[in-house]
């Protein structure tokens, strides 16, 4: 039976790579998005049902309204959908609940469900600071963040697709994968290298907790996402997120792309 999988946020840092990954073996893709052919909207609970319809397996990236995540699991199943790779982040089980709400929820509707789940848990992403996120405040060469020295060990979004590729194409059934980068980067070392391979200074200003969540505020986050960044960072300094895992090059047979190289592949 041909295996047809549909990729939510098609358009995305991830997905448009699980996209181009899964386009070079012999399944059939679905993309969607709010405005890809196949449209899918989480706010618009209309658009679940068509893009999900003679699927196969999904590479489900966790919706903004933890609400949502039962309902469109529940939906999945009665579709005949039999596989369901789920993005979340790294060592969600040690963070509060109050913390990505969101994650909790979708990791709890997949491993309640009747479909073989794997749960892909991440760390940040080496391309925040160039896709979005902190792009911006990287290009005008001053990022404010509330962080110190603890070392993040960055993944890169090509390393997360190659895995989630694995995932739906294979049988991961009930594992979950804690993804990392190969070894820590500071902020402050990670905008260094930045900076020296573009020839623009970048400046690390360090805020409190307290900073960062009124500017968060002063920029139009809503209360409840700003607590959720604050409550990240804070598991960040304390360093449940700094040691780097080797189920990457485990599940890849190779070693996870290194910060230097995305800096090399990404800034000019």
């Amino acid at each position: 039976m041909t295996q047809e999988i549909l990729v939510l946020g098609a358009t995305g840092k991830t997905g448009r790579r699980v996209v181009a990954a899964l386009g070079k073996t012999d399944v059939t893709v679905r993309a969607a998005s709010r405005s890809s052919a196949v449209r899918f909207d989480w706010d618009d609970r209309s658009t679940w049902r068509p893009a999900l319809a003679g699927t196969t397996g999904v590479y489900l990236i966790a919706p903004h309204d933890p609400a949502d995540a039962a309902p469109f699991v529940e939906l999945a199943e009665q579709q005949g959908v039999r596989r369901v790779v789920l993005l979340s982040g790294r060592n969600l089980d040690r963070l509060p609940i109050d913390v990505f709400t969101n994650m909790h929820a979708a990791e709890a509707a997949v491993r309640a469900s009747t479909l073989d789940w794997t749960v892909l848990r991440a760390n940040n992403f080496t391309q925040n600071f160039s896709d979005d996120v902190w792009a911006q405040e990287v290009r005008a060469g001053r990022l404010p963040l509330p962080v110190d020295d603890t070392p993040e060990p960055f993944i890169d979004v090509r390393d997360v697709a190659d895995v989630a590729v694995k995932a739906l194409t294979e049988d991961h059934a009930g594992r979950t994968y804690e993804l990392s980068g190969p070894i820590g980067v500071t902020f402050a070392d990670g905008l260094k290298k930045i900076a020296a391979r573009t020839g623009r200074p970048v400046e690390l200003v360090r805020l409190t907790p307290e900073e960062y969540h009124a500017e968060l505020l002063s920029h139009g986050v809503p209360e409840p996402a700003a607590a959720e960044l604050n409550g990240m960072f804070d598991a960040m300094r304390k360093g449940l997120l700094a040691t780097p895992t080797d189920d990457v090059s485990g599940l890849l047979g190779r070693a996870p792309i290194d910060f230097d190289t995305y800096v090399a592949d990404t800034w000019r």
